[in-house]
């Protein structure tokens, strides 16, 4: 029996409600998430406050300067996502495949996949299914796919995330670089040897870490580095290569994505027999029943894109990489 104190159970919250809930845990900001979403900011404040008087509970920690969910709203926002994906797939089930895809899609990748592989061809797939909304994020950091709203993430690199799916698409071959003019100035390394009397672009992932060295993997697959000294240390891969050209050392990259400045000449590959182990690379998605088919859609068009400049994922090496 039902405590006669409790107060009444107001009215469930709208579809609309949630998905305003949503957006503003997705950007942290009511002001943002109004706008992305039409909105005046009014609006989307009163939703808010309806919700959590519909729940009894607070749902953000409001400031003047940042809005961060409570443990109760972190507990909400992962409810509402399955329910409005839930709806959207309900929406979408019975729907003939001719209909075509509509529907927001938020992805995260790598910034050179997205500028010099994803970007060039986008057009061709939104071209074939426009009632699509893409909202792409392209950055080296590793976004947290759950909390901050993505679909998938297309991943390079070793993984971490045992909470998520991961889909393997191949390794990106390795090959290292240097500028012509390093090469001019500095002359072309003929042995690992050689190293000590070069410069390494330093690469971390946060500045603060410290970079271990030249990486290479010997014929049995071990990894192994080459400490090197470095005037510059670098924790985003555009200034990686920028820094590359502009003549202050070594970089070890990805071969795809630099052949036209190697084909013309401003960089040149050293070491040709000494290249870090591939990097693998998966595409990750949360646990669901059913993935929405735009989300489908859309990892299949990716791993169709980049198959042809993958290698089996077996060549990739276990161990991690600088």
């Amino acid at each position: 029996m039902s405590d006669s104190s409790s107060p009444l159970a107001g009215p469930p919250p709208s579809i609309e409600t949630l998905q305003v809930f949503v957006r503003v845990a997705e950007l942290a900001s009511f002001t943002q998430a109004a706008q992305s979403l039409g909105l005046p900011k009014a609006s989307a404040s009163t939703a808010v406050q309806r919700l959590e008087a519909s729940l009894g509970t607070r749902l953000f920690h409001r400031t003047t300067r940042r809005v961060q969910l409570t443990q109760d709203g972190q507990a909400c926002y992962e409810r509402c996502k399955d329910l409005l994906a839930d709806l959207d797939d309900m929406q979408t089930m019975f729907q003939p495949a001719a209909s075509g895809l509509r529907g927001r899609l938020r992805a995260d990748m790598p910034m050179r996949v997205a500028h010099d592989l994803v970007m060039p061809r986008l057009p061709e797939f939104l071209a074939a299914h426009p009632g699509l909304e893409v909202e792409l994020s392209s950055t080296d950091r590793r976004v947290d796919l759950v909390r901050e709203g993505f679909d998938c993430v297309l991943r390079v690199g070793p993984l971490s995330d045992s909470s998520l799916v991961a889909r393997p698409l191949g390794a990106m071959e390795m090959v290292n670089l240097a500028s012509s003019g390093y090469v001019a100035a500095f002359g072309t390394p003929a042995s690992l040897e050689d190293l000590a009397h070069h410069r390494l672009v330093q690469y971390v992932a946060t500045l603060g870490q410290r970079c271990p060295g030249f990486e290479w993997r010997d014929e049995g697959g071990a990894t192994h580095f080459v400490p090197m000294p470095g005037a510059l240390t670098v924790s985003d891969s555009g200034s990686y290569t920028a820094a590359c050209l502009a003549g202050l050392g070594i970089i070890q990259v990805p071969r795809h994505g630099l052949e036209a400045e190697v084909l013309d000449g401003r960089l040149v590959e050293v070491l040709p027999g000494f290249r870090a182990a591939p990097m693998p690379v998966h595409l990750l998605y949360a646990h669901r029943r059913q993935l929405p088919r735009r989300v489908q859609a859309f990892m299949q068009w990716l791993a169709e894109l980049l198959a042809p400049r993958l290698l089996p994922l077996s060549s990739a090496s276990s161990a991690p990489s600088s």
